[in-house]
């Protein structure tokens, strides 16, 4: 490494006080009892390094409530909606939920329950989510045991991101603060995570309380006889929630450099978070062995004399399970010279907890993604991973808010890629203290073979991107995925009812504008990467040399590639203007494409701006920021052609 720094920031954080949790029903008192909330131990003879966490949420309110008991299925909006069909007033209520399923983001869950009214919500993990029903849990095999608990945070990471104190800007050490209190990216509600062992006794005592449930929101824990609703009349729970909180906890990020020989302010930035709710074997430790054996390869070839193009900035995170604190301090304090200069982040989150190749990105990275996996071969399947991606009709994801790409890509405007080898969902022990290095060698990746595999692709990855002399970007997949986005826009809007523009007078919602942006885009990306072929022949015709004025060229050709997501930020203009910029309400995130979900953290929306205000069935509004996507979209178009921009 030519530098290696450590970068501190201060941030928000809460942790577990002993004795400070409880779960119980205390009323009537012929059914009273306590929960046992831990998890069994996991190792017979720990070792200082063995010791388990307790069970909390990241970012949970604290809080000391009872009220009576009302089981709402996932937690979704639409299932406390039910609930009201039911009549059942949810207020002053102990919410239970479980994870996953129509409201994947638990810190969701938790704040649908509070706007429902809700005292309290506990979320726990059913095995028909994650545990027996869908295979043989630990030690017999890799799904979540009865005592397993889903630990994680519940900020509320769609909606402020980063250090809920210091939102949109780096939180240094004498940064100002906003309160915690009514804090946009905290619930107001005290939560716990329960294991299913702890859930089945409070499933059992909503016996013949409310209503019963439909089919689709029964689980799967055992000797729960009838599946009720509860309501007013349900056993009344004690949720207790005391904490420590700290307003100015240090973290620390450690980033590694290796500078670019021709272009050294361009940054191909690569990062894992290293933090973990316990043991963390998947989730982030594969991730992390991989980092390391990555950073060691390219050590190696250092110091054998050699240099990429573009610099190289390697990443360990901090903070990532605290509504992904670390890398976006990083990117708050560096925001500037990201947008100028951030070529690509690539992220690596769990890197291994099964076979399956996954990987989620701006489509820029189709192509180079596409090729790495061509020379990347299976370890147990004798095809390379091209093949098996093509075979399986796999297909790019898009981004939410699940991981530290987050604000490269929705802030800063760094083109984003996350990636890995995933389970089945639900298919391994996540945020639990199961997850250990002997289920990673048992069940996750025996022989440790899809951990080789991943660190070839990310050193491929790298090494293109730093070191090819034309960035291995595709534009033409990005405008054919752009104007697929803008259909969908259509048709979603079409089925929430949109009103149909009236006439050349305007009126209703008109796509029109954003479609024909797209088309621009599809006529300047394709002009735009025909000169990759202009500049392969110039160079194959002087016998593999570049002239000065080619390779000034192709330099500022890889940089109106690499900005072109930057100039889809939605920014004030040089002077600075009155208007607000970035989604609304949701003002961090200011790309024009890609967000995450208002109600989801873990899923991707595009266009979020306008799908926010379509959602919610503000059709002026709506208008107005498919009017301002267009234009911005238009003019990053133009930038990408000399002649124009």
């Amino acid at each position: 490494m030519d530098a290696v720094a450590t970068l501190d920031y201060h941030v928000y954080l809460n942790y577990p006080r002993a004795g400070g949790r409880r779960v119980a029903i205390i009323s009537p008192l012929e059914q009273a009892w306590e929960a046992k909330l831990e998890e069994e131990p996991v190792y017979e003879n720990p070792t200082p390094q063995q010791t388990q966490t307790m069970v909390w949420h990241g970012h949970s309110r604290a809080g000391n409530v009872t009220g009576p008991l009302i089981y709402a299925n996932y937690g979704s909006r639409e299932d406390f909606q039910r609930l009201r069909d039911f009549g059942i007033d949810l207020k002053g209520s102990i919410v239970l939920v479980r994870y996953y399923g129509t409201q994947g983001d638990r810190a969701m869950k938790v704040k649908s329950a509070e706007l429902a009214g809700a005292a309290g919500c506990l979320i726990y993990s059913d095995p028909k989510d994650d545990g027996f029903i869908k295979g043989e849990p630990w030690p017999n095999g890799p799904w979540r045991p009865s005592d397993g608990v889903q630990r994680g945070a519940v900020s509320l990471m769609s909606w402020v991101v980063g250090d809920v104190l210091t939102p949109g800007w780096a939180s240094t050490l004498r940064a100002k603060r906003v309160s915690k209190d009514n804090n946009p990216g905290l619930v107001n509600i005290p939560s716990l995570p329960l294991a299913w062992r702890d859930a089945q006794r409070l499933l059992q005592a909503l016996k013949n309380h409310g209503e019963k449930v439909p089919e689709d929101w029964k689980g799967g824990v055992p000797d729960v006889e009838e599946w009720w609703s509860g309501d007013a009349t349900s056993p009344v729970v004690h949720l207790k929630n005391e904490q420590d909180e700290i307003e100015k906890q240090p973290i620390y990020n450690v980033q590694g450099v290796i500078e670019g020989a021709e272009t050294k302010a361009k940054k191909i930035i690569v990062g894992n978070h290293r933090d973990s709710w316990c043991f963390g074997a998947a989730d982030p430790g594969s991730g992390t062995a991989v980092l390391l054996e990555v950073v060691n390869i390219f050590g190696q070839l250092r110091r054998r004399g050699w240099r990429p193009l573009r610099s190289i900035l390697f990443n360990s995170w901090d903070g990532e399970e605290y509504n992904l604190i670390g890398s976006t301090e990083y990117v708050e304090e560096s925001m500037v010279d990201l947008r100028e200069n951030g070529v690509a982040y690539l992220n690596v989150d769990v890197g291994v907890s099964g076979d399956k190749f996954r990987a989620a990105a701006s489509p820029l990275f189709e192509r180079a993604l596409l090729h790495a996996l061509d020379r990347v071969s299976d370890p147990n399947k004798n095809k390379t991973l091209r093949t098996l991606w093509d075979e399986s009709g796999s297909k790019l994801e898009g981004l939410g808010a699940g991981s530290d790409y987050v604000a490269f890509q929705d802030m800063a405007g760094t083109s984003s890629l996350d990636f890995g080898f995933t389970a089945p969902p639900g298919g391994y022990p996540y945020h639990s203290c199961y997850e250990t290095f002997e289920w990673m060698e048992k069940f996750g990746d025996p022989g440790f073979a899809y951990h080789k595999a991943l660190a070839q692709i990310w050193a491929l990855l790298i090494l293109d991107l730093a070191d090819r002399p034309i960035l291995p970007y595709d534009l033409n997949a990005y405008a054919a995925a752009v104007t697929g986005y803008v259909e969908r826009l259509e048709k979603d809007a079409v089925a929430d009812g949109a009103p149909q523009p009236a006439g050349a007078d305007g009126g209703g919602f008109d796509v029109q504008p954003l479609k024909e942006a797209a088309a621009l885009f599809v006529r300047n990306a394709r002009q735009f990467m025909g000169w990759e072929d202009y500049w392969q022949a110039q160079v194959a015709g002087r016998g593999g040399l570049e002239s000065h004025a080619l390779a000034m060229h192709r330099i500022d050709h890889n940089a109106r590639m690499s900005n072109f997501e930057t100039h889809l930020l939605d920014l004030p203009g040089p002077k600075g203007d009155d208007e607000q910029h970035g989604v609304p309400g949701r003002e961090q995130f200011k790309h024009i494409l890609f967000g995450p979900q208002a109600w989801s953290g873990y899923d991707e929306a595009y266009f979020p701006a306008i799908r926010d205000a379509v959602d919610a069935k503000d059709w002026p509004a709506a208008q107005a920021q498919l009017d301002k996507a267009a234009r911005i979209l238009t003019t990053a178009s133009e930038k990408l052609l000399p002649e124009l921009g």
